[in-house]
């Protein structure tokens, strides 16, 4: 995950576009699901958990990929202003926008609704982390809380 986490890094220096979810999903896996995969080991899972090691990974991942989603739908405005657009570019254009409307910074019913959608799929990874929170240890289960009520 760490050598995965430096990949998603240098890939910000050559890509701005991401085709589909499929793509923006994996720029997430590397910049950030790798920081969820590689806090399992320092925060423990708890000696009474009846979960397997794959699903507390698993709830790991998904918060990474949440907080990364969140990351660019707060963004938005930023990344356009340095010619970055971290958004599908199919379900723009299924909305009806363009790179020229994020651009832009225009706030219309399209957007609204775009965004809408952009962020019910971050609160599914959102639910999908919750699960895993109860496996760890004790001690670590609070900053994890904490992140995911915050974020």
């Amino acid at each position: 995950p760490f050598r995965d986490m430096i990949e998603g890094m240098r890939s910000d220096l050559r890509k701005t576009r991401y085709n589909n979810f499929d793509e923006l999903y994996m720029y997430c896996y590397y910049v950030a699901g790798t920081v969820g995969l590689m806090s399992v080991p320092v925060m423990g899972i708890a000696p009474e958990s009846k979960a397997t090691t794959e699903s507390v990974y698993s709830a790991a991942l998904a918060l990474g990929i949440a907080n990364q989603l969140t990351n660019i739908l707060r963004d938005v405005g930023e990344d356009a202003r340095r010619g970055r657009i971290y958004l599908p570019q199919d379900e723009l254009a299924q909305a009806g926008l363009s790179d020229e409307d994020i651009f832009k910074g225009v706030v219309t019913n399209r957007w609204r609704n775009f965004m809408k959608r952009q962020i019910k799929r971050a609160r599914m990874f959102f639910e999908e982390a919750e699960r895993g929170v109860t496996e760890l240890s004790q001690a670590s289960r609070w900053p994890v809380w904490a992140s995911l009520l915050l974020y």
